[in-house]
């Protein structure tokens, strides 16, 4: 091993300074990668129509339900969107408050509940959920939760457990048009738990 001078110290620091030089350069010349950065239009919203509350699902108010005994009393929920017909601002959120088992999917500006083929499916275990893509542009979390390698080898990495039964999916709608909201839920898509999002401008 050789003897460090002052004078190595010095070759070594200036080799640092030029290194961590081209390193500022290059980050300030170069476009950002995904890796580094990701896209949001982030534009601060206000007013009356920033924002919008949908009930997405219900426990009915009677003596018939007690959760502190179940938890989950599948068979009293109600499968509507209350309201079912919201009008936001560009760039505003709804809130969905999901009281329940069921799954938020949105649909592009000008689906109509009859376009979507509810016998596209997952495969088991997750079969009671419409899998139909055409035209679909949010998918929110699996009531039933994802298994690990579901997609494809990786995909997700990890289970997914299961959502809260009672939980806020807080969903952005940055062009306006007017959206299908759907529970994806098989049978509560069918009983009519579908609704609308109004966006303007």
């Amino acid at each position: 091993m050789g003897r460090t001078t002052r004078r190595n110290l010095l070759l070594v620091a200036a080799g640092g300074v030029t290194a961590a030089m081209s390193l500022a350069t290059k980050s300030e010349t170069e476009p950002l990668t995904p890796q580094d950065s990701h896209s949001h239009s982030d534009k601060p919203v206000s007013g009356p129509l920033a924002e919008a509350t949908v009930s997405f699902g219900q426990w009915p108010a009677d003596s018939t339900v007690d959760r502190m005994i179940v938890a989950n009393p599948g068979n009293r929920n109600t499968h509507v969107l209350i309201p079912n017909d919201v009008t936001i601002q560009a760039g505003g959120a709804v809130d969905f408050v999901v009281a329940g088992s069921h799954q938020i999917v949105i649909y592009d500006n000008g689906t109509q509940p009859d376009d979507i083929n509810a016998a596209l499916a997952y495969p088991a275990p997750l079969a009671n959920l419409i899998n139909d893509p055409n035209r679909r542009i949010y998918v929110g979390l699996s009531p039933s939760g994802v298994p690990a390698n579901f997609f494809a080898p990786g995909v997700p990495a990890a289970a997914i457990p299961a959502p809260p039964q009672d939980r806020v999916e807080s969903v952005t709608f940055p062009n306006p048009g007017t959206y299908l909201v759907i529970c994806a839920v098989r049978g509560h898509f069918a009983d009519g738990m579908f609704g609308f999002v109004r966006v303007i401008p």
